[in-house]
């Protein structure tokens, strides 16, 4: 669009304009830098002088620093918090907006920014309903599904051996206005759902009681499915009401009792847990060394991870009595960035000591 300007006033009137021209570049190289993933927050009810605050998300586009140079507020009821120094081309950065929420009802703010990237402010707004009698579930509760808060959106199945029916629960509140009639969809073969009471009014809690059949799974080692939460039948499916559930179901090492179990192999790590720290990088890996230290051949039949964002490489899956392997792991900081459980990689083996080991991976 500039080079086009510019082209169109040289045909015009020379190269006497060349000047204007080249001062004309600069401007339209530093507009529209400054861009909002959304300008308002919808905070939903709050508690009468409990503070609320609504985050935004912003980027720096341009190949410049962009500074802010203040924020006006329509009242003084909002604390605004802003990066006070300059942001980077590319950039990505948050502003806060915090209401102090000492007037009951209805409340729309809006806070302007002032920066170098144009003479006209950038507005960002947050709105909500403050009421006297409101209950704050995010402690207890702190995941939404629609007008339902849970306590968690993710179901473990750990250390099942086959012929068990252990249970996992989803407790949750109405927090909604109407009643509401919980299910939960997709559910594969070997889980079973049941909601206890099948409606749930405003303001009342429930629980999603869910059942594994572990006969049913087919393979030993981790299984991993999606599940979906819905508010009532007929939901639609979204990443909002996603359930991940696993089971682990251990393989029959029955074989190794009395004299036979001191032949048995003897899986040492070096670590059960990993740290990796980023820093500057999008990738960090991580190294962790298996050791035999039992009497007969340890075997790795399988290696699997219950949240994306890692990449795992084992150096050997069979060990000889005395025999080292290599684990290593690799963090991917933008898919870990995505995941609600904590990342881990999971071993299953012939150690009837340890016929599985999860090893925890902690990246910053």
């Amino acid at each position: 669009m500039k080079e086009k300007l510019i082209t169109h006033l040289l045909k015009q009137c020379g190269a006497g304009c060349l000047t204007l021209a080249l001062t004309l570049l600069p401007v339209y190289a530093e507009a529209q830098r400054l861009t909002i993933v959304k300008g308002e927050v919808d905070c939903g009810k709050a508690a009468y002088e409990v503070p609320v605050t609504a985050t935004f998300e912003l980027r720096n586009k341009g190949g410049k620093k962009l500074y802010i140079h203040k924020a006006h507020t329509d009242c003084g009821c909002i604390d605004v918090k802003y990066p006070t120094e300059g942001i980077n081309g590319g950039d990505r950065f948050t502003v806060s907006l915090t209401y102090d929420a000492r007037q009951l009802g209805h409340f729309n703010k809006t806070v302007g920014l002032y920066t170098n990237a144009s003479d006209k402010p950038v507005y960002l707004r947050m709105k909500g309903v403050v009421l006297a009698d409101y209950v704050d579930y995010s402690k207890s509760y702190p995941y939404t599904v629609g007008n339902l808060c849970v306590d968690r959106l993710d179901l473990e199945f750990e250390n099942v051996n086959k012929g068990e029916h252990p249970t996992q629960e989803i407790r949750m509140v109405n927090n909604g206005t109407s009643m509401l009639s919980p299910n939960m969809m997709h559910l594969p073969n070997y889980l079973v759902a049941t909601m206890q009471p099948e409606h749930l009014a405003p303001g009342k809690t429930g629980k999603m009681v869910v059942t594994l059949l572990s006969e049913k799974l087919r393979d030993y080692g981790l299984t991993q499915t999606s599940l979906h939460l819905a508010n009532k039948p007929g939901d639609k499916v979204s990443a909002d009401n996603e359930v991940v559930a696993s089971a682990v179901l251990l393989p029959d090492l029955s074989l190794y009792q009395g004299m036979q179990k001191q032949m048995a192999p003897h899986m040492s790590l070096s670590a059960e847990q990993l740290n990796i720290a980023f820093g500057k990088k999008s990738k960090k890996k991580g190294e962790i060394i298996i050791t035999n230290t039992g009497r007969s051949s340890l075997k790795i039949s399988s290696l699997q991870l219950f949240t994306a964002g890692l990449r795992v490489e084992l150096s050997k899956s069979v060990l000889p009595p005395g025999a080292t392997a290599k684990l290593r792991i690799t963090a991917v900081r933008s898919e870990l960035a995505k995941v609600r459980t904590k990342p881990r990689v999971l071993m299953i083996t012939n150690d009837p000591d340890k016929p599985h080991v999860t090893i925890t991976v902690n990246a910053k």
